[in-house]
């Protein structure tokens, strides 16, 4: 993550007690699921706005998810908060490679003295995590839209978390599972309709 990304993940931190603290980046680049990283996302809604959590925007969030798929994003397990929305997310070689031909199709486009800046600025960009969080972002936004809400919708930044091989998804996931009933909102997390599960991340190894 560049400076930029880790300034806006710092702004977009929660204020409240469902998120952890930004913890110090690892070192060792052995204690992490290093060819594809597995991470733990939040993302706010501009000023808290309790926009997410209803049907609509709960079914445009699958169906984007879903449609990922098939270019090998893997999100896993998430929760729509009112004002906020947490997941894990991977990413395949299909997606990686996508965002890699973009770079290059960027570079060639440019001449020989602007290549130095604008590679730059493409490598910024290819992030597979903060290319699609801003995908995620704008898809929203169009049910938002619909909805008759006036932008701005979203925070601007997102504050992400790389998974260490150590750590439990599943136990990750249960202290995020009870941000609902934490905040009131219902008496058992099974009972908050705007949860659940895209894909199935054990199967590709990172429980």
């Amino acid at each position: 993550m560049n400076q930029g990304e880790q300034n806006d993940t710092h702004r977009a931190s929660l204020q409240g007690g469902d998120t952890p603290p930004l913890q110090p980046r690892l070192k060792r680049l052995d204690q992490l699921f290093t060819s594809h990283p597995l991470y733990f996302v939040t993302a706010c809604t501009e000023d808290r706005k309790p926009i997410l959590a209803n049907a609509k925007v709960h079914e445009a969030f699958r169906k984007f998810c879903e449609a990922g798929l098939t270019r090998g994003v893997f999100v896993g397990k998430y929760v729509l908060m009112p004002d906020h929305l947490h997941l894990f997310v991977a990413f395949g070689e299909e997606y990686e490679s996508a965002l890699m031909e973009c770079r290059e199709n960027r570079r060639s486009q440019t001449g020989a003295t602007e290549v130095g800046t604008v590679a730059a600025v493409c490598d910024r960009r290819v992030s597979p995590l903060s290319e699609w969080i801003k995908s995620l972002k704008n898809s929203l936004s169009k049910t938002f839209r619909s909805q008759n809400i006036p932008a701005p919708h979203w925070q601007k930044g997102f504050f992400d978390h790389v998974m260490r091989s150590e750590e439990s998804y599943s136990e990750k996931w249960l202290y995020v599972a009870e941000n609902p009933i934490r905040k009131k909102l219902v008496m058992r997390f099974e009972d908050w309709p705007y949860q659940g599960e895209v894909y199935p991340l054990a199967t590709r190894g990172h429980v």
